[in-house]
């Protein structure tokens, strides 16, 4: 499981991908209402970037490694990361369960969801033990203080209370990955609406889902030139 994790840790820019072009094949559908499953979707999707957004913006930490190797130059506890040794990685994993939701292809979530299921178990294992081969008995610490996935936010208050949430850092870190999920389930959603037929008898729906992805795109672009124009340099730059 280790050596599965470093492997897809270190291609994970170029396989993850390849599950995402399955949203283009028609399938059979989860729900008999696309639009209620989009629905479901962007709730489910939405709190899994929530989860991302509070936890890159109270605690710093390399996301993607060094030279695409699973690497830490401290081992992290602040933060979210008190509660919930992976919450970017439940977070990613909601992310994905929301997609394939709105989605609405039995052939999607049939595949994406047990695949990333495994892919995160396996990356998780890597990184679990490279830390506790740099970080020893500190390490093994953490592991019996805090959950490996299930968020315990007891005592959460006053996790805040100690911390500056860094908004610069989190629109940096998280502008791309936010970008790509809603783009995929405003187009899916539009997919499943011209197939539907809803272009014809529902026009203004359709309207606005273009509306949105416009919105987006834009939004997207905006924060990607304010970081080249070097608007949005924090004291601590998020990882890759």
């Amino acid at each position: 499981m280790i050596a599965l994790g470093n492997f897809l840790f270190h291609y994970r820019n170029g396989l993850f991908p390849l599950v995402y072009a399955l949203l283009i094949i028609k399938s059979s559908p989860i729900l008999a209402d696309y639009r209620l499953a989009a629905l479901f979707g962007v709730l489910v999707a939405g709190t899994g970037q929530l989860l991302r957004a509070i936890t890159v913006g109270l605690e710093y930490i390399i996301r993607g490694g060094r030279k695409r190797q699973v690497y830490a130059e401290k081992l992290v506890q602040g933060g979210v990361f008190a509660h919930c040794r992976n919450p970017l990685y439940v977070g990613n994993y909601l992310i994905i369960l929301g997609v394939s939701l709105a989605s609405n292809s039995v052939l999607f979530a049939a595949v994406a969801i047990p695949f990333f299921a495994v892919a995160y178990w396996a990356i998780i294992a890597a990184e679990e033990n490279y830390l506790r081969n740099k970080f020893g008995p500190e390490f093994d610490a953490y592991c019996a203080r805090v959950n490996r996935l299930a968020p315990n936010f007891s005592g959460f208050g006053q996790t805040l209370a100690g911390m500056q949430f860094n908004w610069r850092r989190l629109i940096t870190a998280e502008y791309g990955s936010a970008y790509i999920w809603m783009a995929a389930i405003i187009l899916v959603t539009l997919k499943n609406a011209w197939l539907d037929g809803s272009h014809q008898t529902q026009p203004y729906f359709v309207w606005t889902l273009l509306s949105l992805f416009i919105a987006v795109t834009l939004a997207y672009a905006l924060a990607r030139l304010l970081k080249k124009l070097g608007h949005l340099k924090s004291q601590v730059n998020a990882g890759a």
